[in-house]
Formats: structure tokens, C-alpha cells, sequence
């Protein structure tokens, strides 16, 4: 089964946490959440990703279904990532965990750097 990295599974929790392991992956669908990106575009809206770590981890999301990359046979080539139904259904299911760090940041008084 393509995507399928680490089964047996304990829970249906352990395979949720399966797709969006790694540090950037549920950074990489908050971006995608608002638009469809460059690669380019993408890396310079997640401060601090290499390129490397961030195209292995576009190529996961990709393998797993959350993440559609469309490139067009043009000059210079053009690459582009958006969700897939799949990736916005996991990335709205991520929003109670958003929430819930919103509230862990007004509690420690932290500001985010973004200001979604």
C-alpha cells in the first residue's frame, strides 16, 4: 500500500501521526491551506526548511495522498503543490490541535511569526 510507512498500527491515532511525522509536514499543509504553492514560494514561507528536508517531505505528502504535484511542460519549468482532498480533510482534522497550541502560546505569551 503506497504511503504506508510504519504498520502495524497501535491506533487509528499512531496512523494519522504516521502521515504528518516530521517536523515541517503540518507547516507544509498550513501553507498549502491558503493557496497552491511553488516549491519556491513554499520554502521561503517556512522559515528555516532546507531544501533538501522540504522536497523529501513533499515527496512523502505526495506518496500519501495529501499533497498534488502538477508541473507544466514549460520554460523555465513550473512546479506547483496544492492539497488534495484528503490533505485539507487532514489539515482541517489538525485544526482542534491548532487551537489548542493557540491557547498554549496566549498562555506563555508567545507570539507567532505569522500572523494566521
Amino acid at each position: 500500500m503506497a504511503g504506508v510507512r510504519n504498520p502495524p498500527y497501535i491506533c487509528a491515532l499512531d496512523a494519522a501521526m504516521d502521515v504528518v511525522e516530521g517536523k515541517w509536514k503540518a507547516l507544509i499543509l498550513w501553507a498549502l491551506d491558503e493557496r497552491l504553492h511553488r516549491f519556491g514560494e513554499l520554502r521561503r514561507s517556512l522559515p528555516g526548511v532546507s531544501e533538501k528536508v522540504l522536497a523529501q517531505q513533499l515527496r512523502e505528502l505526495e506518496a500519501d495522498g495529501i499533497v498534488r504535484r502538477t508541473v507544466f511542460d514549460e520554460t523555465p519549468p513550473r512546479v506547483e503543490y496544492e492539497l488534495t482532498d484528503q490533505g485539507a480533510a487532514l489539515y482541517a482534522a489538525l485544526g482542534a490541535l491548532g487551537e489548542w497550541g493557540a491557547q498554549r502560546m496566549a498562555e506563555l505569551d508567545i507570539t507567532p511569526t505569522h500572523g494566521r
